[in-house]
């Protein structure tokens, strides 16, 4: 057993965290290098945390890959991006192949070739039993997630419309509200990320750019959400 598993934190109470993976492009920078490697030394980084939260019990995570927005930055970045994209989900195939992993990607999927949205079905497909889920919000805002489910639901008949309706039919649906809400790289917002979701979540901010984000920070978040009181619009 690793050093970290033996200190592993306590997770009780916490079903779900989700990581808004900040700072690739500020990483690469520092460093005298063009934006885009950034973006392949966070991916890297995405492997560990998320392997780290699965050993440590996390049943639920989900992680900001690429918001609506993003399609705004430069071309070479997007272009990049895109690539990593493809390779990594390729490469799930492989990585999660023996790990107890269910995977599911949330978002808008048109944007993207017909091969890449092909390799995300087979990925949700074959590891749709598993029992920790990893959600990879892809081409995904929260204005829009909430929008498309009002619009299914239109298109259904629904004339009356509750929060349920709209939680069962949100992307991610099938997840249970973040307990934990992480963005990286020293911003202060959520950034369209699970709006509906997000109401009664913890939030924590790391200085810390992405790829430098530790599994020690992780199980710290984790020790400092112990300490807060969670109400719930209660006393």
């Amino acid at each position: 057993m690793s050093d970290s598993l033996k200190n592993a934190p306590d997770i009780s109470g916490i079903k779900h965290i989700a990581i808004i993976m900040d700072g690739n492009g500020r990483w690469a920078k520092k460093r005298l290098m063009p934006r885009e490697y950034g973006h392949s030394y966070g991916a890297k980084n995405f492997k560990k945390i998320v392997r780290h939260c699965g050993e440590i019990g996390i049943e639920n995570i989900t992680v900001y890959a690429f918001s609506t927005e993003n399609w705004k930055r430069p071309k070479k970045e997007v272009d990049e991006i895109m690539r990593l994209m493809r390779e990594y989900v390729d490469q799930m195939k492989k990585d999660f192949e023996h790990e107890d992993i269910r995977l599911c990607f949330i978002g808008s999927r048109e944007p993207f070739s017909p091969e890449l949205q092909a390799d995300m079905e087979y990925l949700e497909r074959v590891t749709a039993e598993r029992k920790c889920r990893l959600c990879i919000a892809v081409n995904y805002g929260g204005r829009a997630e909430i929008v498309d489910a009002v619009n299914k639901l239109i298109a259904e008949g629904k004339t009356k419309i509750t929060e349920a309706d709209i939680t069962e039919n949100i992307y991610s649906g099938i997840c249970p509200p973040p307990d934990i809400i992480i963005r990286t790289g020293g911003e202060y917002r959520l950034s369209n990320f699970l709006l509906w979701q997000s109401s009664y979540a913890e939030l924590f901010f790391s200085p810390t750019l992405w790829p430098d984000f530790t599994e020690e920070e992780i199980d710290s978040v984790i020790e400092e959400f112990h300490k807060r009181k969670r109400r719930f619009g209660g006393v």
